[in-house]
């Protein structure tokens, strides 16, 4: 454990050099340092130097969430998530699940196949918790041909392919985050998550020979850039909130855009509370953007009744708490003075001095809602 708290660059730098340097022969640590920092936004500690509790459960939901999506066949083939083919354990309790659920190969969300089958998702989350003890959690800080890890970002000495149940149950099941790295990852994640994205595609198109250079869009099977799935959304957000663009009232044609407010490029949330009907003009300004904290309180803001009413119709999940959550740990994560959207062709420096009420710390996101 390092004892003092953690410089954001340096973090960066070495984390870069453990996913640079190392062989990675599967993906599986992309999947839990992005998952670690999606985690860390959605619980920062209230000071940048605390440390952070992480259960390894929840790092295991949101890996599983990941590749629920992923172990669909791209273009007809199943897509290979690891080099030499074995311990493919994550994949192969994701894929049980979908059977479990008869999912077949739909878009089904992962939501609302954890409603459908409560057991086999939570044998899924029991089996893909052994294997990140076993593998990408101790390796995630190795350096190649080092014989040990250097443990900058949690003390990973509990773990390993030799680790049981037991072990993990004596250490509460969580791994614990050094001073100052979830503040540092959060302050990263802009830069880490796209960059994360970037090796993530490379890496599958070595492993699937198939991925030439002319296939399409494998980011977008990968990562959830479907777009048209938003569909769904579009015609009873019109129908409650009105036929008009969030962000600047005009009126919409029927196939408008739906945006994500908080921005994918920082936390991959599809909940109704996180999604907004735009114009094309505005979609398109805005971007990858942070927008401004006036923007996020409208959303957190809107019928909360209404959107659970959308949101049991259409079985799609809202998410307020997690998104709320996202945008407090978002923000505080900013250095005061950055730039944030306030509409098209306008931005406003960030001061959480005046921020709204949902800057302060909130409950643990629940992700079932």
């Amino acid at each position: 454990m390092i004892a003092e708290p953690a410089d954001p660059l340096l973090l960066g730098q070495r984390i870069v050099a453990i996913l640079e340097t190392g062989q990675r022969d599967a993906t599986y640590k992309l999947a839990t340092l992005m998952t670690l920092i999606e985690h860390c936004i959605e619980n920062l500690p209230d000071h940048p130097a605390d440390s952070l509790r992480v259960p390894i459960p929840e790092l295991a939901h949101r890996v599983l969430a990941i590749y629920w999506r992923q172990v669909r066949p791209f273009e007809g083939r199943e897509l290979v998530q690891r080099r030499t083919g074995k311990n493919t354990r994550i994949t192969d309790a994701t894929k049980e699940l979908r059977e479990v659920v008869r999912t077949g190969h739909s878009a089904l969300s992962f939501e609302v196949a954890m409603l459908r089958a409560p057991e086999a998702y939570r044998r899924a989350i029991d089996k893909i918790v052994l294997a990140l003890a076993k593998q990408p959690l101790p390796r995630l800080q190795k350096l190649p041909g080092s014989a040990n890890s250097d443990p900058f970002l949690y003390d990973d000495s509990f773990l390993g392919e030799n680790v049981s149940r037991r072990t993990l149950r004596e250490n509460g099941d969580t791994i614990v985050l050094s001073p100052g790295v979830a503040h540092g990852l959060a302050r990263l994640a802009g830069l880490l998550r796209p960059a994360l994205e970037i090796m993530w595609v490379e890496d599958v198109r070595r492993m699937n020979k198939f991925l030439d250079t002319e296939v399409p869009d494998v980011a977008g099977h990968l990562f959830g850039r479907e777009r048209t799935a938003l569909a769904a959304v579009r015609g009873p957000f019109k129908d409650v909130f009105g036929p008009y663009c969030f962000y600047c009232g005009r009126d919409l044609p029927d196939n408008n855009p739906i945006d994500h407010v908080l921005p994918w490029s920082l936390v991959g949330i599809d909940g109704l509370s996180n999604l907004v009907l735009a114009c094309a003009r505005c979609n398109g300004d805005k971007g990858g953007a942070l927008p401004s904290l006036g923007i996020v309180d409208r959303v957190l803001s809107r019928d909360r009744d209404a959107l659970e009413e959308i949101a049991a119709a259409i079985q799609w999940p809202s998410q307020h708490e997690r998104v709320a959550a996202a945008a407090r740990g978002i923000y505080l994560g900013q250095p005061k003075g950055v730039p944030t959207w306030t509409g098209y062709k306008s931005t406003v420096r960030l001061d959480i001095a005046f921020a709204p009420t949902w800057i302060r710390a909130v409950d643990s996101a629940d992700y079932s809602s």
